[in-house]
């Protein structure tokens, strides 16, 4: 059985790779840093978590940084970009392992300070669930509607010209699409895979042979994982990169797009008993 670390021993590494990162870094970049500073194994890594969209160490990380911007040591910002507060620039390793207990005395005061009812779930579980809802909703749609929906994404993203093809015998390739920058235009080749499991190395290297001599950018999405090896594979010297979309990445996108996904403001409404001590 691979031992995967949990998050309490991801705190502090989590810490050090911002520091490393020069105090700010997406979450792709934490991941990697934090893989690095731990110096974890691929077969670590490509651990899967129980939803299917992301690993256990990628899991884990989640909740690292969860805790650590509980107890004030890091903030995010909308964009998905993590930073270290001023407190966190000069927390200590000893200090941090003292999070998990501070967090959950903070959560207890909270929940004496405000009843919540047992039936109503944590914020950090709705941000969970809605993802895993939306994956199931991906992984019962057919190729073809998948195909078409990543068309849209692509679209919205800001690409044109966006086309689905996806001939038999076109080596992986579901479509072309041309993405504008400015003055600049590239065009780009996307492959489109509804997994729940893990994408391996061997399906960047068929769909980059299939690149060859059509384009020199590339972009994979899945409902699923990659692996360690194709993250390397995908990224590897001197061999076109491609650009990868996991299944927790397409969720966020997806949100952010408001496709088939929206969000909703619930009003809370607090009664102050000091208020009407003063009347």
């Amino acid at each position: 059985m691979v031992l995967v670390p949990a998050y309490s021993q991801m705190l502090w590494p989590a810490v050090v790779a911002l520091k490393e990162l020069g105090g700010s870094a997406t979450n792709d970049e934490l991941l990697t840093k934090v893989i690095e500073v731990m110096h974890l194994s691929a077969e670590v890594q490509n651990v899967p978590h129980t939803d299917g969209r992301q690993s256990k160490v990628g899991y884990n990380l989640h909740w690292a940084k969860t805790y650590l911007k509980k107890a004030g040591y890091v903030d995010n910002s909308v964009r998905g970009v993590w930073a270290l507060t001023d407190a966190g620039e000069n927390v200590s390793e000893a200090v941090v392992a003292q999070v998990p207990s501070l967090v959950r005395k903070m959560d207890a005061d909270a929940r004496k300070a405000a009843p919540v009812s047992s039936e109503e779930p944590a914020a950090d579980a709705l941000d969970i669930n809605w993802k895993d809802q939306l994956l199931e909703c991906l992984r019962k749609i057919q190729p073809d509607a998948f195909e078409r929906l990543s068309q849209r994404l692509l679209r919205e993203a800001g690409f044109i010209k966006v086309e689905v093809t996806g001939r038999a015998g076109d080596g992986g390739i579901d479509g072309i699409g041309v993405l504008r920058l400015n003055l600049l235009s590239f065009q780009v080749l996307f492959q489109c895979k509804r997994y729940s499991g893990s994408v391996g190395p061997s399906t960047i290297r068929d769909f980059r042979g299939a690149m060859v001599g059509r384009s020199d950018k590339g972009l994979l999405i899945t409902t699923g994982t990659f692996t360690a090896e194709a993250k390397k594979e995908a990224t590897r010297d001197g061999a076109p990169a491609i650009e990868l979309i996991d299944g927790e990445q397409l969720c966020d996108l997806l949100k952010q797009l408001r496709l088939g996904v929206s969000t909703e403001m619930v009003e809370k409404v607090l009664v102050d008993p000091s208020w009407f001590s003063k009347v």
